[in-house]
């Protein structure tokens, strides 16, 4: 009994040793930095000046600037509109993908190209594209397309989220790719015996095996998504007037446009606070079991 306790002590003792470096790297590039971004919220600091202690100014700036509402609110159209954009396209490629045949493994090569570009020169790209003088719809004689794309509120909010998720769709997709491999080809099986069809059987077997895999897929999206920062600033920088300045450019332009450094750490701690937030929910709407199999049944 006493040898069995001893191995089963060094055996913990040993998962210790094996989690520190990870822990290490978490503290000095994750809290470190998160903790000097909090306590610069509390100064005046101008990014090259010495660093004096303003109390609750930057905050105060921050929370009743007029603007801040408006940020929050793209930032939280772009996340809402992405999410829903790209979660059925993402959903349905990741499912057509998973198939084992030789021309899906090809097309999922080609549908994962645009995660390997640069955002930069994906924005510069479209910004091209979609030019009223020299773009696309005007070299093609296109009406539909020859539009002021990046001059209109709406249309510049939307080319933002469509932009974005043809980026991140691939990254998607081959979330649910795994996902969907990892459900028993014999619950498939015993579906057609019983005479149910494909839409039948992604409906009641493929999306509900899938309830993590989607929730895991959500969590990254809406996270990922408050961090959108070059794509926004090259393909609009936040215009026309603010109707694309989201929360991550707020703070760039607050803090390397205007120097106000406090103000800018003001609201990087918003933006991890409104993440860890929405990242707790998605976790709870996965249940107490969100971090068990998703395969119920097998």
């Amino acid at each position: 009994m006493g040898h069995r306790g001893s191995s089963k002590t060094g055996g913990t003792g040993t998962l210790w040793w094996l989690v520190l470096p990870a822990l290490a790297f978490f503290t000095f590039f994750g809290i470190v930095p998160l903790v000097g971004v909090f306590a610069l919220s509390f100064t005046d600091w101008d990014g090259i000046g010495p660093v004096e202690f303003a109390g609750l100014s930057s905050w105060t700036a921050v929370l009743r600037d007029p603007e801040l509402p408006n940020a929050l609110l793209v930032t939280f159209l772009i996340m809402a509109l992405s999410w829903l954009f790209q979660t059925p396209i993402s959903l349905l490629i990741g499912v057509f993908t998973a198939g084992y045949q030789r021309y899906r493994a090809f097309l999922a090569v080609l549908y994962f190209i645009p995660l390997l570009l640069s955002s930069a020169a994906i924005a510069i790209v479209y910004k091209a594209l979609l030019d009223p003088n020299f773009g696309i719809g005007a070299s093609l004689g296109l009406g539909i397309l020859d539009q002021d794309w990046l001059g209109r509120r709406w249309l510049a909010l939307g080319v933002v989220i469509f932009v974005v998720s043809w980026q991140f769709v691939p990254f998607h997709s081959l979330i649910y790719q795994g996902g969907v491999r990892q459900i028993p080809a014999s619950m498939y099986e015993a579906a057609q015996l019983d005479g149910a069809g494909r839409v039948k059987q992604f409906f009641h077997i493929t999306v509900p095996q899938l309830k993590y895999t989607i929730i895991t897929s959500s969590t990254l999206m809406v996270v990922g998504s408050l961090t959108f920062f070059d794509l926004i600033f090259v393909l609009t920088q936040g215009g026309p007037g603010n109707a694309t300045r989201a929360l991550a450019l707020d703070m760039y332009l607050r803090g390397f446009r205007a120097s106000l450094m406090g103000q800018a750490s003001a609201i990087a701690v918003i933006l991890v606070l409104v993440g860890l937030a929405l990242a707790l929910l998605l976790r709870r709407l996965g249940g107490k079991d969100a971090n068990s199999s998703q395969l119920e049944g097998a």
